[in-house]
This record gives C-alpha cells, sequence and structure tokens, in this order.
C-alpha cells in the first residue's frame, strides 16, 4: 500500500469497552478477594471446626482461581484495545482495523460520503434498551457515511465481526463514528479526487440527508 494517512479512531469500540472492562475487572478483584479470604480463614483456623466460614477445596479453588485469572487478562485486553479500533486513508483504499477485522476498501467500491447526527442514523425508538443506552452518550455526535457499491466482504461476514452501529439499514454502506469527521471527510475526497474517483463534498458543519435507500434509487 502507498503513503498511509492519518488514523482516525473509531468512537464506538471505546465507548463499548470503556463499559465492559470495568465489569469484568470488578468481577476479576472479586473472586481473588473472596478464594483469599476462604484460604486466609483456613490458614488461620488450624482447627476447621473453629473456622466459621465455609472451606474450599483445593479443586475448587482453582476453578475459581482460572476464573480470576481469564477475567484480568481479559479486562487488561479490552483496557489496551479501546483506543485501537480506527480507520486509515491510503493512496488506493481506505484501511479499517477493529478488534476482530481488518479489511481494505478500494476507493473503487466507495460511490461517496454523507454525514448525519448519530440519533438520526439510529433512532432511539428504534434500537433496543442495551443499545440505546450505549450509543446515547455519543448520540449528539456527526457520523461518516460510507455508500458503497458493493461490500468487500459478505455482508453478513461483516456483522459478525462489526459492531451493530456501522449498519443503519441494508443498502451496502458503512457507518464510521470518528473523533474527527471533518479530517477524515477532506482526506478522503482529496485522496479519492487524485485517484479519479470523487466523492460528493461534504462541507464543514454540513448534514447530508441519510436516506441511502433512496439516495442510491436516484441513480
Amino acid at each position: 500500500m502507498a503513503k498511509p494517512g492519518k488514523k482516525y479512531r473509531l468512537l464506538i469500540y471505546e465507548y463499548m469497552l470503556n463499559r465492559w472492562w470495568p465489569m469484568t475487572l470488578l468481577l476479576a478483584v472479586f473472586i481473588f478477594l473472596n478464594i483469599g479470604i476462604l484460604w486466609g480463614a483456613e490458614w488461620y483456623f488450624t482447627n476447621p471446626a473453629e473456622n466459621p466460614l465455609p472451606t474450599v477445596s483445593a479443586e475448587g479453588g482453582a476453578v475459581m482461581l482460572a476464573v480470576g485469572i481469564i477475567s484480568l487478562i481479559f479486562s487488561i485486553f479490552l483496557l489496551a484495545t479501546r483506543k485501537m479500533a480506527y480507520v486509515r486513508l491510503y493512496d488506493d483504499c481506505l484501511h479499517l482495523v477493529t478488534p476482530f477485522l481488518r479489511m481494505n476498501i478500494s476507493y473503487k467500491r466507495i460511490e461517496r460520503s454523507t454525514t448525519g447526527q448519530i440519533f438520526s442514523l439510529f433512532p432511539p425508538k428504534s434500537l433496543s434498551s442495551w443499545r440505546r443506552d450505549l450509543i446515547g452518550p455519543i448520540s449528539g455526535r456527526t457520523a461518516v457515511v460510507i455508500h458503497l457499491r458493493a461490500y468487500p466482504l459478505p455482508r453478513f461476514a461483516l456483522r459478525m465481526f462489526l459492531s451493530p452501529f456501522f449498519f443503519a439499514d441494508k443498502t451496502p454502506h458503512l457507518v464510521l463514528i470518528l473523533d474527527d469527521w471533518m479530517g477524515f471527510s477532506t482526506e478522503l475526497e482529496s485522496r479519492r479526487s487524485a485517484t479519479n474517483y470523487p466523492v460528493s463534498k461534504v462541507q464543514p458543519g454540513q448534514r447530508g440527508t441519510f436516506g441511502l435507500l433512496d439516495d442510491l434509487n436516484r441513480k
């Protein structure tokens, strides 16, 4: 690939993982404290009859310890990867990286880009309660919608590895919730123009109409 541009962080993963890693870390701490207290009581009370706490078998203690270690490792993984999801523009493609997928999207596949506020792309009434709670803190942000001629991978495969907030309807597109949507839009237009695949220009502060299916049918 040619000279890379700036990395634009995908905020949806940061917000999702910020909700999960404290819970898994709390689970690990709870397990370690619990098993530590139980084993400490067994060591302190040499006479089992004097121990007011339940005893833990060697097998049970090993299982609890293993679960605690797995929870701790998973927490560290989530904490380390929460800011690692990003998109990056090259001279010939858009490079998308998430914790579970790396994918190149050729500029030939991109029809155009528009923008829209998250709450209009994903109306709260259409979301389940947990998705509504997840997207709530960033619902006022602006997202970039990449309209595609076709997906680089089958849609069902993309839905397995990408957040559901990449997809607002069934037309070929990707919703990108970025830390700098204006910088990304400007760079995307510049790079596509250089390869003779210009996109419709999105002015700073301008919000594109999102009717993806309607827009594509106008072709």
